[in-house]
Parts: structure tokens; C-alpha cells; sequence
């Protein structure tokens, strides 16, 4: 029996099937068209092909609502699943059986019928810098142009260095690594994605968490799946990586606590030492000129509960009329 995550992002137990008791299939996997969602897919793909040789894929290519709308700030487009909506429509109407996602993009609720299935090992939860300086954020001069779409890295960043202006930046990682020098004296990026594209030459910094902390499960993938297609969950299940899921579970709880989505000022981030967990936790005004930043210690099986605990410790401290205000402008998505 193997526990995951069902759609209220709670955790639910599954039958593993033996090979036996149904055919391999053919697995066609929902993913945006983008090149880093594709390296996504196409690893997932040879993943499950690796463990069960007789199966199949194919790559069911989606064009989000987001990747659409390239010329607005994230935080305006607003609209929870703006990287996910259609491809949750892909699953449901039955084009795919599995998608992969970025799970910072993932929103806390998912479509009724459909779960979470399997998180792999985390990659790299970093952010990453690459600047006209050739070194460190912090070498950058009085005024410097930082171009993100993130307002977590905004938030925390304004506060940081104060003088940096912020403009947003979209589209793939070329595309915006492209804007370096021109529009912007330095690009951030995700380290994870940077690392599967293989560009990491290209970064001049990758930023320590305790500088900027990650959003909710960056650097980790989600492989979504229907509940009742037991052939495919019982082969995707083989894809979990437990610390992975308890890190997860911690920082989504805690996102799900606080009603955020991806393009809200909020980072979280798990770390493990054996069955000891500990979950950083942060809000943060627009502007900087408010960041409030807490930690929890605790035991790994109580990660969602410890989630839901920093978050209301973080809203008592302060938080609560950052998240209103920005909720009320529709900047969450």
C-alpha cells in the first residue's frame, strides 16, 4: 500500500496492482510545449519506461492559458491553474493519462477526480541569477534592473536591495536569459529548470535559500493522474520519492493554509534530517518593506500539520492584511 496525495491534498492509500492483474499500457502524457516541460515529460517518460519495459508513451503537447498571455505581469493575469487548467481538461476528457507539472504551479485544489500521484526526487529548490556583472546579485550597481515575473523574489529581494527596480519578464528561459544586457541587468530563474536545460554556465549565482527562500515545491515535479485509472496508478505510484513527498506535503500545506497561489509573496521551504523536519516559512509586502519570516520544528509525519500551524503563526504575525489586499487586487494565481 503506498500513500500520496488525493485531491484535497490529503493523504489516500492505494492497492498496487500486480503486472498480472492488468495489461501495460500505453501512457500519453499531458505537458505544456515549452522546451523545459518537454525535458520534464520526456523524463518522466523514459522513467516509466525504465521501470516497465513493455510500456509505451507518447507526449500529448498543451498550450496553456499562461503561455498565451506573454505581455502581462503573472501577477495581473491572476486565475488559480493559469499554467494547468487546460491540461487538466486534457485529463479529464480523456486525450491523457498522466500530466507533468512544476509543482510551484500547481494550485492547493485540485480538479475533483484527480490526485498528485507520484513526486520524484526533488531537483535543485534554488533560485538562480544571471547578471551583466558576471558575479553575484550583489554586484550589481545602485539601481540595477532585475527582470522576474515572481513576486516572491520581488518582495524578498526589495528588501534586500532596496534601490534594484523589478520588471517583469515571460516566456521560456532562452527567451528571457535573451533580455540580459538589453532590458535587464540581471534574469532570475530556477535553478531546477536551469540545471534540466543543462545552462547552468550561463548562471553567474545560485542563490542560498536563506537569502531567497524557494516557492512551495520548486525544483520538484508532479506527476497528476485520474483516481480511478488503477493500470496507471499503479505504475506511476513507482515514481514517489518519500522525503520528496514529506517536504512537499509540509509546504503545500502551509500554502494551502494561507488560500496563496503561485503568484502570491510566499515561500516555503522543507529540509529533512532523519525523521526531523524543519519548514521555513515567509509573506512578504510587494515593496519589501515587510517580510515576515518564521521556522518549524517538528517530526516528518506531522508535516501538513506543521504547515497549517507556521502559517497561522505567520497570519497572527502580520500577515493577514499583506495577503487581503493583494487578494482583493486579484494578483493570485
Amino acid at each position: 500500500m503506498l500513500q500520496v496525495f488525493t485531491s484535497e491534498g490529503q493523504k489516500g492509500t492505494f492497492r498496487i496492482l500486480n503486472q498480472e492483474e492488468n495489461s501495460v499500457p500505453h501512457i500519453r502524457i499531458a505537458t505544456r510545449r515549452s522546451p523545459l516541460a518537454l525535458w520534464q515529460a520526456e523524463y518522466i517518460a523514459a522513467e516509466l519506461e525504465k521501470m516497465s519495459p513493455d510500456v509505451t508513451t507518447e507526449l500529448v503537447k498543451i498550450v496553456t492559458r499562461g503561455d498565451k498571455i506573454l505581455d502581462v505581469p503573472l501577477a495581473k493575469v491572476g486565475g488559480k491553474g493559469l499554467f494547468t487548467k487546460e491540461i487538466d481538461e486534457a485529463l479529464f476528457d480523456g486525450r491523457a493519462d498522466v500530466a507533468v507539472h512544476s509543482m510551484k504551479d500547481v494550485p492547493t485544489q485540485l480538479p475533483e477526480g484527480t490526485s498528485i500521484r507520484a513526486l520524484p526526487e526533488r531537483a535543485d529548490p534554488r533560485d538562480a541569477a544571471a547578471t551583466i556583472t558576471g558575479g553575484g546579485l550583489d554586484t550589481l550597481p545602485e539601481g540595477a534592473t532585475i527582470g522576474t515575473s515572481s513576486l516572491r523574489r520581488v518582495a524578498q529581494l526589495q528588501a534586500r536591495f532596496p534601490t534594484f527596480k523589478f520588471v517583469s519578464v515571460r516566456g521560456n528561459i532562452q527567451t528571457r536569459l535573451s533580455k540580459m544586457g538589453q532590458e535587464v541587468d540581471a534574469i532570475i530563474l530556477a535553478a531546477a529548470g536551469i540545471r534540466r536545460m543543462g545552462m547552468e554556465d550561463q548562471m553567474h549565482e545560485f542563490i542560498d535559500t536563506e537569502m531567497l527562500l524557494p516557492a512551495v515545491a520548486q525544483g520538484t515535479l508532479g506527476i497528476q493522474t485520474r483516481n480511478d485509472d488503477d493500470v496507471v496508478n499503479a505504475l506511476v505510484d513507482r515514481l514517489n520519492h518519500a522525503d520528496t513527498v514529506d517536504r512537499t506535503r509540509a509546504e503545500r500545506a502551509f500554502l494551502a493554509r494561507l488560500e496563496g497561489g503561485c503568484q502570491v509573496p510566499i515561500a516555503a521551504f522543507a529540509t529533512l534530517d532523519g525523521d526531523q523536519l524543519t519548514l521555513k516559512g515567509l509573506v512578504g509586502s510587494v515593496d519589501g518593506k515587510i517580510v515576515i519570516r518564521r521556522e518549524i520544528v517538528g517530526l516528518r509525519r506531522d508535516g501538513a500539520a506543521m504547515g497549517i500551524a507556521l502559517a497561522d503563526e505567520i497570519l497572527d504575525a502580520g500577515a493577514r492584511p499583506i495577503l487581503e489586499a493583494l487578494y482583493a487586487e486579484g494578483s493570485h494565481g
